[in-house]
């Protein structure tokens, strides 16, 4: 942006307005988000890929919701599998700098939500995920009934 002469017209009007520069400070914080939630999205994929997730789904919630960016949602195959998968998710989020992870349900393994800011994380017994249908709820794309007919 011109800044001008002192004296002029322009210097006045960005005198006046000092949040000019708050805005490229705030584009700028956004940019650094977004590729913070892009790694910690990454991290989710290959951790849950490499404990054998069952049908994972990531669904984009940007502009739909404020309460994050990307929610995940995946099957274990039993209440053990996912209260192993979630714990090494959080060991993995943790070695990564996520330092306000929140976790609820692993003690029974049924359905339990990791809360990593920005990535929010469902994992389920395979039953429990048929029941509750997040992926409709959210309106994801891929839906385990269509799948199951193809």
């Amino acid at each position: 942006m011109f800044r001008g002469v002192p004296g002029t017209v322009n210097a006045e009007k960005h005198r006046r307005h000092p949040s000019l520069s708050r805005r490229a400070k705030i584009a700028t914080a956004k940019r650094k988000t977004v590729g913070a939630t892009k790694t910690v999205l990454k991290v989710v994929e290959k951790t849950l890929d490499d404990d054998k997730a069952a049908d994972p789904v990531v669904i984009d919630l940007a502009g739909r919701t404020p309460i994050a960016d990307y929610m995940v949602v995946a099957s274990g195959l039993s209440a053990r599998h996912v209260q192993a998968m979630a714990e090494h998710l959080v060991e993995k989020l943790k070695e990564k700098g996520l330092k306000s992870i929140r976790v609820e349900g692993v003690a029974q393994g049924d359905w339990v939500l990791i809360d990593g800011g920005d990535v929010i994380v469902h994992l389920f017994r395979p039953e429990l995920r048929d029941h509750y249908g997040i992926e409709k709820m959210w309106g994801a794309d891929w839906s385990r009934a269509e799948a199951a007919h193809a």
